[in-house]
């Protein structure tokens, strides 16, 4: 796991708001622990079409791209098969290709780190107001095809998703309820696990759909099990996200409750914000410098 970053400060350019009043205003009032829709104005930006995607992708270290079949099921157990293809190939040819990809941390590469520093500059206010300093600033682009699923799963990031071409149906469940992600699937995440979670079909009724199309954003809380069906054509979404210290105090806190729970001990979740969670969080971090803990 990663220690907390110092203080990120966004460097800011002349381009117009992404994020207008409204939307500020929305996210202010549901951050961080209520997911919300929001509107934006990022559609049809050169930096996020096929062609410029395409070359990102090849420009991006091997670890930065994964890419696999679309044709999955909501609950998959590991990493899913690839499609077969490259992935400037896949990208470019994602209408008929039957395959999800991401792009992490496009933030590598100086264009794409404006971009992000520009939208998470519009909503610093907000974000710093409720959970202190921005850090960890980082950029995940989406590319998938007509009809694909990103299967059930969380991340510990707070994460906006900015829908830029086609559509999709992001199905959120509240975050820190056992029933949906139970304690041990998080530790085991924060101790070097995988991030994808067992599903059970009797979870459906309990998720909130949000339809995106271009033009629209959600709000995904930290660690809120979700997963996507693309519509009918192909699509195209970028994910900015931040931490902050509560998330990283989850997560250090969640580390610790495993080493608890290898040693036969039944530890109680940490807290949901406000809650700080800095005992659990300082005494993992604390082994962690003694070579006791991951």
């Amino acid at each position: 796991m990663n220690a907390p970053v110092t203080h990120w400060t966004p460097l800011r350019s002349s381009a117009p708001n992404v994020f207008d009043a409204e939307a500020c205003a929305t996210f202010a009032a549901h951050y961080p622990e209520g997911p919300h829709r929001l509107r934006h104005a990022l559609d049809r930006h050169p930096l996020l079409d096929i062609d410029a995607l395409a070359d990102l992708a090849e420009r991006l270290p091997q670890s930065s791209v994964e890419y696999n079949r679309g044709d999955l099921p909501i609950g998959v157990d590991g990493k899913p098969g690839g499609t077969g293809l490259s992935i400037a190939e896949t990208i470019r040819r994602v209408h008929e290709a039957n395959s999800w990809a991401v792009l992490k941390n496009v933030e590598q590469v100086p264009s794409y780190q404006a971009l992000l520093h520009d939208l998470l500059g519009e909503l610093k206010d907000e974000i710093e107001a409720k959970t202190g300093p921005m850090l960890t600033p980082q950029g995940f682009v989406f590319i998938s095809s007509p009809n694909a699923v990103t299967p059930y799963h969380f991340d510990p990031e707070h994460n906006i998703l900015l829908q830029v071409a086609g559509s999709k149906v992001m199905t959120q469940f509240a975050a820190g309820d056992p029933r949906f992600a139970p304690d041990e699937m998080h530790e085991s995440y924060h101790s070097g696990g995988p991030r994808e979670l067992t599903w059970r079909d009797e979870f459906d009724v309990h998720g909130c759909e949000y339809p995106l199309g271009p033009g629209d954003a959600v709000y995904v809380p930290v660690m809120a099990p979700h997963f996507v069906r693309n519509g009918q054509d192909s699509s195209i979404s970028l994910s900015i996200t931040w931490r902050s210290g509560w998330s990283y105090n989850e997560s250090d806190a969640r580390g610790f409750n495993h080493l608890l729970r290898q040693r036969g001990f039944a530890p109680a979740a940490p807290r949901r914000w406000p809650a700080q969670n800095r005992a659990r969080a300082y005494a993992f971090r604390a082994l962690r410098r003694l070579g006791l803990a991951g």
